[in-house]
């Protein structure tokens, strides 16, 4: 058969057929498929190996470590001076205010004449009594008169002793009259007013015993036996942030029911800048623990867990499930049985790739 007993459109299909496949070839060469693009471009960065502080967070307030009562000591008498005022810094004797003393000088002056009486009627009765003693020996006074003379003289001896400490109550009391500072410290509370007639145990001041403040943390009940005295505290001071630094004094020992925290006892130093009354937050120190850090930046939270990116040798991007812990600075201390300080992670970024991407790596 001859290519003339075909008809003329099948020639056609025939030659075409073989011509569109070698095209097809020939274009299906040319659009082979190209290597896959980087989503985006990180940074990347290693967890750091470091030793961090084991940290127990507790807050309360600052008081004063002992406050005393200054106290009028006698009654009766007029406030004519007081010498200090609330803040004000004394040391122990110092005159914190003044009473009339004149109501008290007489006292103590009638307390004088009362005790020389009494040594008068001492000396007469004593003299009546040596008498008696003599006119016993002639048998001229009879021995009920005798023993009423020794009577007599015992009571005058009596008298004169109840006489003296009265004068001496009196002393004490006119010394009184000058309210002195029971200790060093700082005045704390006032409410001696000149003028006012005050009465026997009236409150006139209160003062800080030796300006000592103390840190009444509260922290919670199972955490007592981490704690012993001794341990260093840092406070946070309101206001500027600065640190200070206390010692542990005390732990209570008892657990509030309500609470279910107790009292740990901070030793203040004198210069922290601090006012009994304010509330203050800060952490008990318990040594050292090595972690592993990261920036916070690292760290990718999804369904609330924590997540990091880490990258492999192909740079493909695996999401890695840890846990976190306390933070310092800008770090935060992670932890995960496939991490490691050799392991490679997204710096930043890491919520806008998932599991299996491909990423370039800035600066390679």
């Amino acid at each position: 058969m001859n290519a003339s007993s075909f008809p003329r459109h099948t020639l056609r299909l025939v030659i075409a057929v073989p011509l569109l496949a070698a095209f097809a070839a020939c274009g299906k060469k040319e659009s082979a498929p190209e290597a896959p693009k980087p989503v985006m471009t990180v940074e990347t960065v290693a967890p750091q190996a470091q030793e961090w502080p084991q940290r127990l967070a507790a807050s309360g307030n600052v008081a004063a470590w002992q406050e005393a009562v200054v106290g009028a000591e006698v009654g009766g008498a007029r406030l004519v001076e007081v010498k200090v005022n609330v803040g004000d810094v004394v040391r122990k004797g110092d005159v914190l205010a003044v009473l009339d003393p004149a109501t008290l000088q007489a006292q103590a002056a009638q307390q004088d004449a009362a005790v020389a009486q009494a040594e008068a009627t001492l000396a007469k009765a004593r003299a009546d009594a040596e008498r008696a003693e003599q006119l016993d020996k002639t048998g001229s006074i009879s021995q009920q008169d005798i023993q009423q003379y020794r009577t007599a003289a015992a009571t005058a001896e009596a008298q004169l002793k109840l006489a003296r400490a009265q004068r001496a109550v009196a002393g004490l009391q006119l010394r009184y009259a000058r309210v002195v500072a029971p200790d060093d410290g700082v005045i704390s509370a006032r409410t001696a007013t000149v003028g006012t007639v005050v009465a026997a145990g009236t409150e006139l001041f209160r003062l800080i015993r030796g300006q000592r403040l103390e840190w009444r943390a509260e922290v919670p009940g199972d955490a007592l036996a981490r704690l012993h005295p001794g341990m260093r505290a840092e406070l946070r001071r309101p206001g500027d942030g600065t640190i200070v630094a206390g010692t542990v004094r005390q732990l209570a020992p008892t657990v509030d029911l309500q609470t279910r925290n107790a009292i740990v006892y901070v030793d203040l130093p004198k210069n922290a800048g601090l006012a009994a009354g304010q509330f203050v937050e800060g952490a008990f120190e318990f040594g050292t623990q090595p972690v592993l850090a990261l920036p916070e930046s690292a760290i990718v939270l999804r369904d609330g867990h924590s997540y990091v990116m880490t990258i492999d040798d192909k740079n493909i991007v695996h999401q890695l499930k840890v846990d976190t812990g306390a933070r310092h600075g800008d770090l935060i201390a992670v932890a995960s049985q496939a991490l490691s300080a050799a392991t490679r992670i997204v710096r930043s970024g890491g919520s806008f790739i998932g599991d299996g991407d491909l990423i370039a790596v800035e600066g390679k």
